[in-house]
């Protein structure tokens, strides 16, 4: 594995793939990032992690779940098995136990043992830092491979959850619900250096004001901004 090699988050758009709605601007998009910049603390993930193989563990025990469900997990997770080497070995029994609470804890299990396997055998336990490596790896999608990327490595990569998909329809900024389409279509709205941070900026947003049920539109900064016919009124 060649660790030099440059990274590269991004994928050759399809003919026909974009999405963006036609009041979708570069300049609205950094007009709605601006703002939510100057109200939150943090854009930073929310998942407790030390080394890039924390938060690939992390990232995984994650789906359909929570970070909060998951930061409570993984401190014990993590001091029985601090490396893939570790976790390789680990008799699937007692994974599932430590893990349950995440949810989908057998299919996780197999996944995070399958994942640590190919970490030693093909990057001698190191985890790698392009995205074809990556989500070549068991249980590793586009999304999780995006937030390694962008918060272990500091590359430019736009995580799209579910948050992140039901922000970015409610703003207009897309017209997809396929994560792939709606990733390109904010690669083409945010630019490149803060393809990162901004699309964890929308994903908070989501998770704390832009909610699935009940959005808290009484306090969101970005209320003029939001084209979403849903929205409560002031």
């Amino acid at each position: 594995m060649n660790l030099g090699r440059t990274i590269d988050t991004t994928r050759r758009p399809r003919p026909g793939s974009r999405t963006i709605r036609p009041g979708a601007t570069r300049e609205r998009m950094a007009r709605i990032l601006r703002t939510l910049a100057d109200s939150t603390s943090t854009s930073q993930v929310e998942l407790a992690h030390r080394t890039p193989f924390e938060l690939l563990v992390a990232t995984i025990l994650s789906a359909q779940s929570t970070d909060a469900i998951v930061n409570r997990v993984t401190p014990t997770l993590f001091r029985h098995y601090r490396e893939p080497a570790d976790l390789a070995r680990a008799p699937v029994a007692r994974l599932e136990r430590l893990i349950k609470p995440t949810g989908f804890y057998r299919a996780k299990a197999r996944n995070l043992i399958a994942c640590s396997h190919a970490l030693v055998a093909r990057f001698h336990g190191i985890v790698p830092r392009t995205m074809d490596e990556l989500v070549s790896l068991p249980g590793v999608g586009r999304k999780t491979a995006n937030v390694v990327l962008g918060n272990a490595f500091a590359a430019p990569a736009v995580v799209v959850d579910t948050h992140v998909r039901r922000v970015a329809n409610r703003l207009g900024l897309t017209t997809s619900l396929d994560p792939d389409r709606i990733e390109q279509d904010l690669q083409g709205l945010i630019p490149r250096r803060q393809w990162t941070r901004g699309s964890q900026t929308l994903l908070l947003h989501g998770r704390y004001v832009c909610t699935a049920r009940a959005p808290r539109c009484d306090r969101c900064r970005i209320y003029r901004d939001c084209p979403w016919e849903g929205k409560a009124r002031r």
